[in-house]
C-alpha cells in the first residue's frame, strides 16, 4: 500500500512590521471613514505582529514627534497616527529603526503617497 505524503503549512507571524505608510494629504472623506476627527493632517498607518507590540510603537511615536494617536488596536496590530507630514514621517522612521535595532523586528521601508 502506497501512502501520499501530506504537508500542512500554517502561517506563524514573527516579529515584523508589514506596513509603514504616510498619507501626506488625505481626502476629507478618508478622515470620516476611519473615524478621525482632525482634517488637514497627515496620516501614518502601520501594521505589526505580534499585535500587542502596537502599544510599544505608539509609545515610540508619541515620544519621537508631535503626533496624536488616531487609532491603536492591540488585537489586530493596526496603528494610525496623525500630525503634520514631517512629524508623522519622523515618528514612523523612529518606530522602524527602534523596533529593528532594539527588538530585532523585520521591518519594511517607509512608503508615502
Amino acid at each position: 500500500m502506497e501512502f501520499n505524503e501530506r504537508i500542512i503549512q500554517e502561517y506563524v507571524p514573527g516579529k515584523q512590521i508589514t506596513v509603514a505608510h504616510v498619507i501626506a494629504k488625505p481626502d476629507a472623506e478618508l478622515y470620516q471613514k476611519i473615524g478621525i476627527q482632525s482634517e488637514n493632517e497627515a496620516v501614518g498607518i502601520l501594521t505589526i505582529t505580534p499585535s500587542e507590540a502596537a502599544i510599544i510603537v505608539v509609545d515610540i511615536a508619541t515620544k519621537a514627534a508631535e503626533v496624536e494617536i488616531g487609532f491603536v488596536d492591540r488585537f489586530s496590530g493596526a496603528v494610525v497616527i496623525i500630525g503634520d507630514v514631517s512629524s508623522v514621517k519622523i515618528a514612523l522612521e523612529n518606530i522602524l529603526k527602534t523596533m529593528e535595532s532594539l527588538l530585532d523586528f523585520t521591518v519594511v521601508p517607509l512608503s508615502s503617497t
